[in-house]
């Protein structure tokens, strides 16, 4: 099998699951209480926050723990909303992750005032656009770092200079980013930073929100006085422990990681666009994107039907969001960008991963090309072309 789908999630690491098994059987107290046996578990928990703080380069007291990306997403925005003595208009892009669109799209229905600034063709937003929205009543900007669908890196660096320049708040959803790309949270100068354990080869259903120190955010969940009287409920303490661990393995394997990564990226983009016509990458290139982030358009084809051809030939690939899975309609991610829908609906995403190797780009090729032969040679519409446009290989 091939699994190509690491930004939907990744498999747990070994470290991960050796350091979060004594938390699942011998070690099970619960860190609120006073007795040796909550002690010992509390300070498990205090170590792993000192840990991940460390790892962004924050404070301690700056790290709250979620149930992952989108509770981290939604207590960003819902807190800030709520804490807020400016109005209640929020910024963010026409390319967020479900974890915000659909929150903001929500949030409409109940009276917010919300801007989606448009991208160009790589997924990137006009800087100037953003700060023209900006008015006395916006309380919060929220930008991905990553793109998930297209790994498009937005210049965070950039878009804090405007919002600090006009008081406003500055979210990111960096789920994809943590563990993937270098990066200090004082060098790119948000508020509220949102991340995920099972990104960087931890566990489901934990996750971080990063919250500067200062920074007026509610509570999200009401109830007890965990997490500082901020996000009430008993620590996932096993998960945050294998958050820890996968954080420090990841941070620490970057820069060669990312250099690998690159290169099979690069390779496996190259090889497609030189062997199979008509082809579209989507997003930015280089540096400015994601380094395990293929995202292609196959025009003549349905994307869903080759990620089903693919699947049976042992091949784990994705057409966009995890969180879109069995969505008939096409990309929001690709429409902003001004794809047709034709190439949105046959767009697939390959993210590479740590169990990828380079021989692995060969298979991926060996499968791929005659599976896009094979689903071509029953499109009418690539049979009228083919009829139309004799010796016209490449292109879309």
């Amino acid at each position: 099998m091939l699994y190509l789908d690491n930004a939907a999630t990744t498999p747990l690491h070994p470290k991960a699951l050796e350091a979060m098994m004594p938390f699942m059987t011998s070690e099970f107290g619960n860190p609120s209480g006073v007795h040796a046996v909550s002690r010992k578990v509390k300070n498990a928990l205090e170590t792993a926050r000192k840990n991940v703080s460390s790892a962004l380069g924050v404070l301690p007291d700056e790290i709250y723990f979620t149930s992952g990306g989108t509770e981290s997403d939604n207590w960003a925005i819902v807190g800030a909303l709520d804490a807020s003595k400016k109005g209640k208009h929020i910024i963010t892009t026409q390319v967020e992750h479900h974890g915000v669109y659909y929150l903001c799209k929500h949030l409409e229905k109940k009276g917010v005032n919300v801007t989606y600034l448009a991208v160009d063709s790589e997924g990137f937003i006009d800087l100037n656009e953003l700060e023209q929205a900006i008015t006395h009543e916006t309380c919060l900007v929220s930008v991905i770092y990553a793109n998930n669908e297209v790994g498009t890196i937005n210049p965070l660096a950039e878009i804090s200079k405007i919002t600090k320049s006009k008081d406003v708040l500055f979210h990111t959803d960096a789920v994809q980013a943590v563990g993937h790309i270098p990066f200090s949270i004082s060098d790119i100068g948000v508020d509220l930073l949102s991340l995920s354990a099972h990104k960087f080869y931890g566990p489901k259903g934990i996750g971080a929100l990063y919250v500067r120190k200062g920074t007026r955010l509610a509570p999200y969940f009401i109830g007890g006085a965990q997490e500082r009287n901020k996000r009430a409920g008993t620590e996932n303490i096993a998960g945050i422990v294998g958050l820890d661990t996968a954080l420090t393995i990841s941070i620490d394997e970057l820069p060669s990681e990312q250099i690998r990564l690159t290169n099979l990226r690069d390779k496996l983009i190259r090889e497609i666009q030189t062997r199979i016509p008509h082809t579209k990458l989507n997003g930015s290139t280089g540096a400015k994107r994601l380094p395990g982030n293929v995202n292609i358009s196959f025009k003549f084809i349905e994307g869903e039907g080759l990620l089903l051809h693919l699947d049976m030939l042992g091949v784990c690939a994705s057409t966009g969001s995890a969180c879109s899975s069995g969505a008939l309609d096409p990309s929001h991610v690709l429409m902003a960008m001004g794809l047709s829908h034709e190439l949105a609906n046959g767009a697939i995403r390959f993210s590479l991963g740590k169990s990828c190797k380079e021989d692995d780009i060969d298979k991926i090729m060996s499968l791929l090309i005659p599976s896009v032969d094979k689903l071509r040679s029953l499109s009418p519409l690539y049979d009228d072309f083919i009829k139309h446009n004799k010796g016209v290989a490449h292109g879309v």
